[in-house]
């Protein structure tokens, strides 16, 4: 049966650029990825504008942020809020209008959609109904962090938001000590000083830098030692606005001991699955992905069993 298209009760499907209305191309039904501006209006794309105009609804975080956008561009499309506390009852409600032939949009308050926010969900329920799904690229925190920080860029991890109370998210520093790459983490100003300190002590005399306010009118780069961020940060005002923080990879990465590894997994199958985790850890460690997986399975069984 062919999903019914929706009426459409809009008009006009249009955006406004340069003080021009410009209308928008049909689209297909389906789910559309939009990356939006972090910060400066008008990094959103051309692309971004006409699915956002031509859509039927747009599912974000926060409509009040959403809206600004909209406005100043003149798009009239409605805004529902999708997000980590509402996600299970409105996810049902978007596949139901997808299911009816509906034209969804997914932004996130900044940047690309499914960085840091439950959207994957989202998208993977509408790839197993069988929608269509596409991804309109564009502004990123993580890669706009990444080409202004002036360290390596050829291998890179995004870790997001690192844990915050002080023991657990010393441990996942410890986890990511090994990993053969930049590290590209997000942080909050109440935490920054706390975190880079932590990184210092995890991590050891890594060149770093702290991205705060990237595209926006008081965008800052602090570039130094993990331990002379810490320190500096430490004395200056609680920072506000969006940061990142990249750190340069270990110099030299050793293969993990047993021990390590039993400690990469356990902080990896909290988060992840077993093939997910078993992946990961064996990228991290060096070590062969069959032991790594043994040793997974292993680790599985004794806490299956402790909570019997």
């Amino acid at each position: 049966m062919t999903p019914r298209e929706p009426p459409d009760q809009r008009a006009p499907r249009a955006f406004t650029l340069a003080g021009q209305t410009i209308t928008a191309r049909p689209l297909a039904p389906g789910l559309y990825l939009v990356a939006t501006p972090i910060g400066n209006l008008r990094d959103v794309s051309l692309r971004a504008l006409e699915i956002l105009a031509g859509a039927d609804v747009i599912a974000c975080e926060d409509t009040r942020v959403s809206r600004k956008l909209l406005s100043h561009y003149g798009i009239a499309t409605p805004l529902t809020p999708y997000h980590d506390h509402n996600a299970a009852t409105a996810r049902p409600k978007l596949i139901a209008r997808l299911d009816e032939g509906a034209r969804v949009a997914l932004v996130s308050d900044a940047g690309t959609p499914l960085v840091s926010d439950p959207g994957y969900r989202l998208v993977g329920a509408a790839q197993a109904a069988g929608h269509l799904v596409v991804a309109a690229p564009g502004a990123s925190a993580v890669l706009a962090a990444l080409t202004v920080a002036g360290l390596p860029t050829d291998r890179f991890f995004f870790e997001g938001f690192l844990p915050p109370k002080e023991t657990a998210r010393r441990e996942r520093i410890a986890a990511l000590a090994r990993i053969p790459a930049t590290l590209v983490l997000f942080e909050t100003g109440p935490r920054l000083a706390a975190a880079l300190a932590d990184l210092a002590a995890g991590l050891g005399e890594r060149e770093a830098a702290v991205c705060r306010e990237l595209t926006k009118l008081h965008e800052e780069v602090r570039r130094g030692t993990l331990a002379d961020l810490a320190h500096a940060y430490r004395a200056l005002p609680e920072p506000r606005g969006e940061i990142v923080i990249v750190t340069a990879p270990p110099a030299d990465a050793q293969p993990a001991s047993a021990e390590e590894v039993d400690a990469l997994l356990r902080n990896a199958l909290d988060r992840l699955s077993v093939k997910d985790a078993v992946d990961e850890v064996a990228e991290v460690s060096g070590q062969p992905r069959r032991d790594v997986y043994r040793r997974a399975l292993a680790l599985k069984a004794d806490n299956d069993g402790a909570t019997d």
